[in-house]
């Protein structure tokens, strides 16, 4: 089966940094610089902190890349560094946050249409910024970037039916701060 072709310059770009090629990862950097900090940018409390978490991810990248043996999975590697660095930076405040979540009732939030209908933009990041961090992740790894139920399960260390289920749950908190105000309530 013949190789797409991002796939074959994903694989010299690698094998680039990999021999220590410091323009391959410039070119890294500037191919991933601005999905991984929109990503972070959801995990953590701050613009300023979401910086520090994505120079953090990319000292982290620079050391390991020559243990990256498969080039096809870059972009799981990568995000999974990059979750893995908030949650460092967040730790105490992330474990609190996912057990209270874990706890809430979610069965007051109202079945709507699908996320599709909401067309206005501001509207889904301001919504973002309302959920949790665990709903927030997922959403963003699966409509954002397209990563499938299996490679998110990879990326945020769960397996593939705890992703599912995190996405029902989020999908269903983004619909309920979405969810217009009612007239007199």
């Amino acid at each position: 089966m013949p190789r797409d072709k991002q796939a074959i310059l994903q694989e010299l770009l690698v094998l680039r940094c990999k021999r220590g090629d410091s323009r391959a990862f410039d070119e890294l950097f500037r191919l991933w610089e601005e999905r991984l900090f929109y990503y972070i940018r959801r995990l953590v409390g701050s613009e300023a902190d979401a910086w520090d978490v994505l120079q953090q991810t990319w000292l982290k990248v620079f050391k390991g890349i020559k243990t990256l043996d498969d080039s096809d999975r870059l972009p799981i590697w990568l995000y999974q560094i990059a979750r893995y660095s908030a949650l460092s930076h967040w730790r105490g405040h992330y474990r609190q946050q996912a057990r209270m979540e874990d706890q809430r009732d979610l069965t007051e939030i109202a079945a709507a249409d699908d996320i599709d209908r909401f067309d206005d933009v501001e509207q889904i990041h301001l919504g973002l910024s309302r959920i949790s961090l665990a709903h927030r992740e997922v959403l963003t790894l699966h409509f954002l970037e397209d990563f499938s139920l299996d490679e998110m399960a990879v990326i945020l260390d769960i397996p593939p039916g705890t992703a599912k289920s995190r996405l029902f749950y989020a999908r269903r908190a983004l619909r309920a701060v979405l969810k217009p105000k009612e007239e007199g309530q």
